[in-house]
């Protein structure tokens, strides 16, 4: 068992999913047709021995917290394990105001009480695989004061936008953070994963919320660089940083590469999610699929390439469903051809025969849509 609990924590300002965010929050988004993206730093952290865990929901909870339920389908130990809901204010004048630090001085008594020496902050926004456990380890070892986790990239003009850059110095200290503006191509971007004493970020959150009400915690970890040990670890392989349209829909698409999916997933380090209870999916006589990533419960009759495709879909004869991702529930009729769309959650494209978005610039059909 991990000597720490988890923090999952909500999308910062920068996490803008056009259209997908107006009625969820970002961990409740779909991915791959059949999991959400807090399923990846919850699944993390209880693989890694966390069995307290406490999830902090900004607005629209709704969707959220039907998923996550009582959290039993997470593999958290039932007698000792605990997976805390726990909401920011209802009250705030902006959403400027409603951030992170907010959260945790609003909950500040849930906080104190958990009976564990350290945290551990992850993104509910961010997917990759990691043992925390092994983290908390080298923190511990190292007598750093926070550990941070960044990724080497090489294509930072062109992604990650506004995400968190790491300066760091030849010790892997931590010299400073700011946002990536597509000035350079090699950065480090950080995961927004975080480990310090739990007495620790008490005091930087309680100083964060007297320097600025408009303060995150990056602000005060930003501003304790010179002050504070603070080191940061590489992470290495499948990473993604889901904060605006374009990275969500190339993110679900880089994961129809075998190599990438299987770097992500392990038989040994298991993703979970809710499931259902429903049936395999049925492939009709005349349907065509080739590289793509179908859940249960669909039926194909017509021809689906390079797709994501979420559970209980129908595709009907004769359409085509190139390059797109389908959230659950959606039905394309006879005769649509569609390409480069992103399709959220029980749409229904009947009447419009052909829809074509632009590659690398995907289309956004409305949740219950009707086209």
């Amino acid at each position: 068992m991990c000597n720490a609990f988890g923090i999952v924590n909500f999308e910062g300002l920068n996490v803008q999913i056009k259209g997908l965010t107006d009625y969820r929050p970002a961990g409740a988004i779909s991915f791959l047709g059949r999991y959400r993206l807090i399923d990846f730093p919850i699944s993390n952290l209880s693989n890694s021995g966390v069995n307290h865990i406490q999830v902090h929901i900004k607005n629209k909870p709704r969707s959220l917290i039907e998923h996550l339920g009582t959290g039993r389908h997470y593999n958290i130990n039932s007698k000792r394990g605990k997976l805390h809901i726990l909401p920011a204010r209802s009250d705030v004048e902006s959403d400027f105001y409603n951030h992170d630090i907010a959260c945790y001085m609003y909950n500040m008594h849930a906080i104190e009480q958990v009976n564990y020496p350290y945290v551990i902050l992850v993104p509910s926004h961010m997917i990759y695989r990691m043992d925390y456990a092994d983290l908390l380890e080298k923190h511990v070892e190292s007598g750093a004061d926070i550990t941070m986790v960044y990724q080497s990239v090489d294509n930072a003009k062109e992604a990650y936008m506004e995400c968190d850059v790491l300066n760091l110095n030849k010790q892997k200290g931590v010299l400073g953070i700011e946002k990536n503006r597509g000035n350079y191509k090699s950065r480090n971007i950080s995961l927004e994963t975080y480990v310090l004493a739990k007495d620790l970020f008490i005091d930087l959150v309680c100083k964060a919320a007297n320097t600025s009400s408009l303060y995150w915690f990056r602000d005060i970890i930003n501003d304790q660089c010179s002050e504070l040990d603070i080191r940061a670890v590489a992470h290495r392989g499948f990473f993604a940083c889901i904060n605006d349209f374009k990275s969500y829909f190339e993110a679900n698409m880089s994961l129809l590469d075998i190599d990438k999916a299987m770097d992500l997933f392990d038989d040994e380090w298991l993703m979970y999610t809710r499931t259902n209870d429903s049936c395999p999916t049925q492939y009709y006589p005349a349907s065509s699929v080739n590289n793509s990533f179908v859940s249960n419960g669909c039926t194909i009759e017509g021809s689906v390439e390079n797709c994501v495709i979420g559970r209980g879909c129908t595709v009907k004869k004769g359409s085509v469903v190139k390059n797109c991702v389908i959230s659950p529930g959606v039905t394309i009729g006879e005769d649509v051809h569609i390409e480069n769309v992103v399709v959220d959650k029980n749409a229904r494209i009947v009447r419009k025969k052909e829809l074509i978005g632009e590659a690398g610039n995907p289309l956004y059909v409305k949740r219950d849509d009707r086209i």
